[in-house]
């Protein structure tokens, strides 16, 4: 991951060219929004290109899934079909990674979320997705976890498996080679 916050105009180029494709390709994401709006609102904050980037570069295959009318955001939900394969085999948090004595995963999500400048998938964005599209149908991905789920030790993920959501419970320290986690972003 680049240290530097900023991307250099070429890659602020290719990238506003992979958004605008990938936005063209699946306009049932988002009927009623208007790219040239978008891009606006992104060439006006570095910041937000650089965690596209970063989600981008990890294979999340960000898309536009919504506007907010009362903050006038733009909210972008990683869309690749399976989880990101950049952001596999962390355990939930730092606490966790932590308390880990052996095999310890190479990060956690909640720091590596925060690293790209995005937020976990909640429960309820993530069965959006679900009307979007079908995803993780081999993978799953760590979502948002309530205060009192983590303070007992476990941490949520979910998948879709025969054609339904499922939100599953593990202990916050596992991680699998097909798991990772989706971000949100608002723009």
């Amino acid at each position: 991951m680049s240290q530097k916050k900023q991307l250099s105009e070429k890659e602020t180029i290719e990238l506003l060219d992979i958004l605008q494709q990938r936005f063209e390709k699946n306009k049932s994401r988002h009927e009623n929004l208007d790219w040239t709006k978008i891009e606006e609102k992104l060439n006006s904050d570095s910041s937000k290109l650089w965690s596209l980037y970063q989600m981008e570069s990890s294979g999340g295959e960000p898309d536009v899934v919504d506007y907010d009318e009362k903050t006038d955001e733009y909210i972008f939900f990683d869309c690749s079909a399976e989880s990101p394969k950049g952001r596999r085999s962390f355990c939930y948090d730092r606490e966790a990674l932590d308390a880990r004595k052996e095999h310890k995963p190479q990060n956690d999500v909640i720091t590596a979320a925060k690293e790209m400048g995005v937020e976990l998938l909640s429960e309820e964005h993530y069965r959006y997705l679900q009307t979007l599209g079908k995803f993780d149908l081999k993978t799953s991905s760590w979502i948002k976890t309530p205060k009192d789920i983590r303070e007992l030790g476990g941490a949520l993920f979910c998948d879709r498996r025969y054609n339904t959501v499922f939100v599953y419970h593990n202990g916050a320290e596992s991680y699998y080679a097909a798991r990772a986690f989706r971000g949100v972003l608002r723009v």
